[in-house]
C-alpha cells in the first residue's frame, strides 16, 4: 500500500501505466470484452468487481490525458442507441473526463464497435474491469506531466 495512491491501482497496473509514453493508449474494457483475443501479446490487467467509472477514476488519478490529441478519450458507442446518447457507464466516463481533467464532452469520442476494436489493437495495455453494462468500454490517451 502506498500513501496517496488509489488502492485499486495494483503494482502491476502501476508498472504498465508508468512505462507507457506520451501518445500511447490504454483500453479499459468491460467484463464481457474479448480481452485475451484482442490483446495479441500486450498486457491484460484484470480488476473484477469494479465498474468502468471506478477503474477509469483510478487510472486518471495518475494518468494525464493528452492535450495534443483532439479526442484523448473514447467509448464504444452502443449499437442500439443514436450517436450522442450514452449509457450510464459511458456518461460516467464523460463526467470523469470533464471533472478530473477539465475537458469538454466533445473531447470524448463515441466509436462504432468495430472501430473501437481496431483502436484497441493499437493500445499498449488492456485493463478489464468488472463492468457488466453492455458497451462499457473506454480508451484513454496518455499525455505528459510537465515540470
Amino acid at each position: 500500500m502506498l500513501k496517496g495512491i488509489d488502492p485499486l491501482l495494483t503494482p502491476e497496473l502501476l508498472k504498465h501505466l508508468c512505462a507507457m509514453g506520451h501518445g500511447e493508449w490504454v483500453a479499459v474494457v468491460d467484463a464481457n470484452f474479448t480481452a485475451d483475443w484482442l490483446a495479441k501479446g500486450k498486457p491484460v490487467i484484470r480488476l473484477p468487481g469494479h465498474s468502468l467509472e471506478r477503474v477509469c477514476q483510478a487510472v486518471l488519478s495518475v494518468f494525464p490525458l493528452a492535450v495534443d490529441v483532439a479526442q484523448p478519450a473514447a467509448y464504444m458507442q452502443h449499437s442500439e442507441l443514436p450517436v450522442g446518447e450514452r449509457t450510464a457507464a459511458q456518461q460516467a466516463l464523460v463526467d470523469l473526463v470533464r471533472n478530473v481533467e477539465g475537458r469538454d464532452a466533445s473531447q470524448v469520442e463515441p466509436l462504432e464497435r468495430y472501430e473501437f476494436y481496431r483502436r484497441v489493437d493499437g493500445a499498449s495495455l488492456i485493463v478489464q474491469s468488472g463492468e457488466v453494462t453492455a458497451f462499457g468500454n473506454a480508451l484513454l490517451c496518455k499525455g505528459v506531466i510537465l515540470p
